[in-house]
């Protein structure tokens, strides 16, 4: 009569192709990890040298430091009637290439006024948040390129922040 029909079997050659790619995937990338191609620091840079030298574990001696700081004068800001703290005390430095630094020490009325204006609009309940600092600083950092141009201020680093 009837053949019984038998299930078909399902290959597990797709199952072991899929398992090599993964561990050579998985292992091409541990390596590119290692060894500094990918979001390496100076892993790879360094392993290309031949020992000898008096390069420190990161070879911060051989490159020479590109940066330069403006300090930006302390500002006290008053804030409203209705706010717990009265002032905002407020200052920084610019990080900026060595060819702009006096470029950019020559525009400082200029940034203190973008930054005495944006720091007294900002909400009350904004300072007094610690986690908001960051973005701050991020706000101040993108005000203070508008005016000396985007090239020329690389960071704003808050060495002072106190609401008293």
């Amino acid at each position: 009569m009837a053949e019984a029909e038998e299930p078909a079997k399902s290959s597990k050659k797709p199952l072991i192709i899929g398992v090599a790619l993964a561990l050579i995937l998985g292992g091409g990338a541990f390596f590119a990890l290692y060894s500094g191609m990918i979001l390496g620091g100076d892993a790879g840079a360094d392993a290309g040298h031949g020992g000898g030298g008096k390069e420190g574990a990161h070879g911060a001696e051989s490159a020479p430091l590109d940066v330069a700081f403006v300090p930006i004068e302390q500002m006290i800001i008053s804030l409203g009637p209705d706010a717990q703290s009265r002032h905002l005390r407020f200052e920084a430095q610019l990080e900026v290439g060595p060819a702009y630094q006096q470029e950019v020490t020559l525009l400082m009325p200029r940034v203190l006024d973008v930054l005495n204006s944006y720091l007294r609009a900002v909400d009350m309940a904004e300072l007094e948040d610690p986690t908001t600092l960051i973005t701050l600083r991020a706000q101040m950092l993108r005000r203070v390129q508008l005016v000396t141009g985007d090239d020329r201020v690389r960071d704003l680093l808050i060495t002072e922040f106190v609401l008293n």
